[in-house]
């Protein structure tokens, strides 16, 4: 189940059909003046899923901006912004998108993310933890051997 979510986050749009999607929404947008919901959300759905941290920022504000703008598709609006954030490692908003998604729908795949986003928020905590916890020995250590050597002369 975890390793299943793993992989599905760790996918990445290839480059041929990010590039197919950005020329279409930069197409648009200069001989329209505007941009289709769908061509948007076609652009986001493969900038969230690129291998470039940038790329996937731009998803979500594209994302937030569908979900705004387009209530009657906020349902996978608010899938992708916790899927994004999730790739991003931003479990706490991502978390937020899966409890606001999960409190109008239950969804196993919303589900699963959101249990996978709880445990890597829940070991990031743990690292910190432990982190914090070995610089306070390292210094409590040094601050004993300065005195130990003090003590000595």
């Amino acid at each position: 189940m975890e390793i299943e979510m793993e992989e599905l986050l760790e996918e990445v749009v290839p480059s041929e059909d990010l590039q197919r999607f950005e020329r279409k929404y930069h197409r648009e947008l200069e001989t329209d003046g505007w941009i289709r919901t769908e061509t948007k959300f076609e652009y986001a759905f493969c900038l969230v899923r690129s291998r470039y941290t940038n790329d996937v920022n731009r998803g979500l504000m594209l994302f937030e901006n569908l979900a705004h703008e387009h209530p009657d598709g906020r349902r996978d609006y608010i899938y992708h912004l916790a899927f994004g954030n999730a790739r991003l490692k931003n479990y706490t908003e991502g978390l937020k998108y899966c409890q606001a998604f999960l409190e109008v729908e239950s969804n196993h795949q919303m589900n699963l993310l959101e249990a996978y986003m709880r445990k890597q928020s829940d070991r990031e905590i743990v690292k910190a933890m432990a982190l914090a916890g070995g610089t306070v020995l390292f210094m409590v250590l040094g601050i004993l051997g300065m005195g130990l050597a003090m003590v000595r002369k």
